[in-house]
């Protein structure tokens, strides 16, 4: 059993996360803005009201925790506002709710350059490449990085999907997506029997 801190626990990714959690009997500090509001009183769960961009609040919540798992948003949190406060609380794991869009198509392309790529996740998914930029040119952080497919969508927990490596996984059906509980398996996995350190991976159907 791991104590571990989910930074955007009330999220749609984040919450899945917790969900998870428990059910394997880890311990849960939920960090978000209004943490309290969605999660006084759950079993198992210290809630913590704050804003991510403060750093030493962010510091002092971290600390004494086995592991870290973001779920924040790129596009308004940048890679060092929780890199530097992981490493500041000493906390040995870093593992991150990616995105899709740095992930590679047939002929090595990135989906964000391809040209059906949505205009409106443009900016969310550049700045999700920078974060995994910034992961991998860190010298010592122990970190994970796991890559939804294109749809990241609400849905069952089947505990049945695919992982790989740097290449968008697409289904025999010709769609490539995965439901948050079953990105939640892939990731608490990944914190008790971990293959991909220093690394990004992804998970689709």
């Amino acid at each position: 059993m791991a104590h571990i801190a989910i930074i955007g626990a009330t999220g749609r990714a984040g919450s899945q996360l917790l969900e998870e959690a428990l059910r394997r009997g880890h311990t849960v500090t939920a960090i978000a803005r209004h943490a309290s509001d969605k999660l006084a009183g759950r079993q198992g769960v210290s809630a913590v009201d704050l804003d991510v961009l403060d750093a030493k609040a962010l510091t002092s919540a971290l600390t004494g925790h086995d592991a870290v798992f973001s779920a924040a948003h790129f596009a308004t949190v940048p890679p060092g506002a929780v890199i530097g406060p992981v490493k500041q609380a000493g906390v040995p794991r870093l593992l991150v709710v990616g995105g899709a869009g740095s992930l590679l198509v047939p002929g090595g392309a990135k989906v964000i350059d391809t040209p059906d790529f949505p205009e409106a996740y443009k900016a969310e998914a550049s700045a999700g490449g920078k974060f995994l930029d910034a992961l991998r040119a860190e010298p010592v952080l122990d970190w994970t990085f796991l890559s939804p497919s294109a749809e990241f969508v609400e849905g069952e927990r089947t505990g049945q999907f695919r992982l790989g490596q740097d290449d968008l996984l697409v289904s025999a059906e010709g769609r490539s997506w995965i439901t948050f509980a079953d990105f939640a398996i892939a990731l608490l996995d990944e914190l008790e029997q971990p293959k991909h350190p220093r690394e990004r991976f992804t998970v689709g159907y």
